[in-house]
């Protein structure tokens, strides 16, 4: 799955153009590297995600292509 959609889908990030936008800009990496949207997310891989002066560290515990919102937070593990 695409980083910019499992994004999305586990609501680290609410909107997938938000999360283009995030990736284009540099503020999202994986696994310590700078990631561009199209990066192909696996489960054990470490999401780390800068909003402004926050930092957001999440590993991949499961890739679903949808999940109702109460859900969302199975998906991933916040470090």
């Amino acid at each position: 799955m695409r980083l910019d959609k499992y994004l999305k889908v586990s609501r680290l990030i609410k909107r997938r153009t938000v999360a283009n936008e995030a990736c284009d800009a540099g503020r999202v990496t994986v696994n310590g590297k700078v990631a561009r949207a199209s990066y192909d997310v696996k489960v054990g891989d470490i999401i780390e995600i800068t909003f402004g002066n926050k930092t957001v560290k999440a590993e991949v515990l499961k890739v679903a292509e949808t999940v109702k919102k109460d859900d969302a937070g199975e998906l991933f593990k916040l470090i």
